[in-house]
């Protein structure tokens, strides 16, 4: 397994990461996800830890904590193999306190994460969501502070806009905290969003994508094509209210580029999708999904440079969408280059 520096720090991460948003299915929104029980996320971990897979991502909000505790009993006995990502930012209850990113909120949600993931540090924390009411000093003050007691190893973010993250990365420097390394982004062939300003930013100030749904919500695992429109069934259909948004014609234009070149390599649909955004700038890992030891041997077969030039090509212009001002009068200044 390839490892990348996670930004600019010193840390490096498998190139895979495995997502643990499929382990538990306790809430009707995840159950839609996965139900995997202890039992299969060990078995699913050894699978990892065979492939060179050692990173692990949760958050507080999956199934109400009971994804990290899940995570926690199938790492158990062997935390020295693996990486634990996880997030926390988005309510943990109606209580006003139990969300956000306030010192109050940030040093229990931490803790808790720590109880159930069965640990004392985690190496990679992540805030779930911009919070625009707490001062941004008091939560990168606070970040800061958990790294130098040692329950966090490095920090970042998750689901920020450009300014969100440059603005904390700003107070970072200015006030000597630690800074944010990753950001966890959605990013796929039918969701590129992300190469608008995130991607420069991130090459321009250091932080390390961990792109979170690399198939476009399940859309890109190979199921749905004109043929076979997505069903009532569907992780995407079941929970349409959180899914990115993308035009059916843009899908299927994407899917038939998609099928042609997995004739042309003999790989399937999801893996090219995935080493699709593995060859992007700035992404340090991507997160996988897996709801059995099939589909998770499948995605880890997406590693390696065998998509060539033209592949690609193809793939870029059947993903590619209109910019948004103002980067489309940007993109016609030689002075401010597009970074892919």
């Amino acid at each position: 397994m390839e490892h990348r520096r996670l930004g600019h720090s010193g840390f490096m991460v498998p190139v895979l990461t495995l997502g643990t948003a499929t382990f538990g299915g306790s809430t009707e929104f995840f159950k839609a996800w996965g139900t995997t029980d202890v039992a299969e996320a060990r078995a699913l971990v050894d699978i990892c830890l065979d492939a060179g897979l050692t990173m692990f991502d949760s958050a507080d909000v999956y199934s109400a904590g009971h994804a990290e505790e899940i995570l926690g009993e199938a790492i158990k006995g062997r935390r020295d193999r693996v990486l634990i990502s996880t997030k926390a930012t988005f309510p943990m209850s109606g209580d006003p306190n139990h969300v956000g990113s306030s010192r109050h909120w940030l040093i229990r949600a931490v803790d808790g994460a720590l109880k159930r993931l069965q640990t004392d540090y985690i190496d990679l924390f992540q805030l779930h969501g911009f919070d625009a009411i707490t001062p941004q000093e008091e939560v990168m003050g606070t970040l800061d502070t958990l790294v130098k007691a040692g329950k966090l190893r490095y920090v970042g973010c998750s689901n920020f806009s450009g300014w969100h993250l440059m603005k904390s990365l700003a107070l970072s420097d200015r006030h000597g905290y630690v800074r944010h390394v990753a950001h966890q982004a959605y990013y796929s062939l039918i969701g590129r969003d992300y190469e608008w300003d995130l991607m420069p930013l991130a090459l321009d100030q250091g932080v390390g994508a961990v792109v979170w749904s690399p198939l476009g919500w399940g859309r890109l695992s190979g199921k749905y094509r004109r043929s076979n429109p997505i069903d009532a069934n569907a992780r995407a259909t079941q929970t349409s209210n959180a899914a990115p948004p993308v035009a059916d014609e843009r899908f299927y234009a994407v899917m038939d580029v998609l099928d042609a070149i997995a004739s042309e390599t003999g790989r399937t649909v999801p893996q090219i999708a995935l080493n699709w955004v593995l060859s992007r700038p700035s992404v340090s890992t991507v997160i996988i999904g897996a709801r059995n030891s099939d589909q998770l041997r499948e995605n880890l077969g997406a590693t390696g440079c065998w998509l060539d030039p033209s592949q690609m090509a193809r793939l870029d212009a059947a993903s590619a969408a209109p910019l948004p001002y103002p980067n489309w009068h940007q993109s016609g200044f030689s002075r401010n280059p597009a970074p892919v």
